[in-house]
């Protein structure tokens, strides 16, 4: 009985957080316990989560188990390809060298700039009346 070896690494973008398990397989992919097709309706954040596996030539080598939480769609595709990127240099050392020009191991660190005491917002003043 052979066991098979279970990658696994954690992705962030904004407030959305990835946690991926990898494994050897089909190239089966569930979010939260739903079909990858099903969480992320469209085309391009789809795309976004297969980009590394097709940057390594590896695409149907894996079966990727995903939960994420926080976040919007955006965020929690750009948040699982960054996982998987992470979890592809655990499998091969190798796939860093195509993974990482590409800016898929790169954590962005834009976040949303929290509300300032005395102001309505991050930023916006409340109305100056100078009478």
């Amino acid at each position: 009985m052979t066991a098979t070896t279970t990658h696994s690494a954690t992705g962030r973008r904004k407030t959305a957080v990835a946690r991926v398990w990898m494994t050897e397989g089909t190239g089966q992919i569930t979010i939260n316990e739903r079909p990858f097709e099903e969480y992320l309706p469209t085309i391009e954040l789809q795309n976004a989560i297969l980009a590394p596996f097709q940057a390594a030539s590896l695409m149907n080598k894996f079966d990727v188990m995903v939960v994420i939480k926080g976040g919007g769609t955006h965020a929690q595709a750009i948040a699982i390809r960054h996982a998987i990127s992470r979890s592809l240099t655990r499998v091969d050392p190798e796939n860093r060298k195509i993974v990482k020009p590409l800016g898929y191991l790169t954590r962005d660190p834009r976040m949303k700039e929290r509300k300032k005491s005395g102001q309505p917002g991050a930023r916006k003043r409340f109305q100056f009346s100078k009478r």
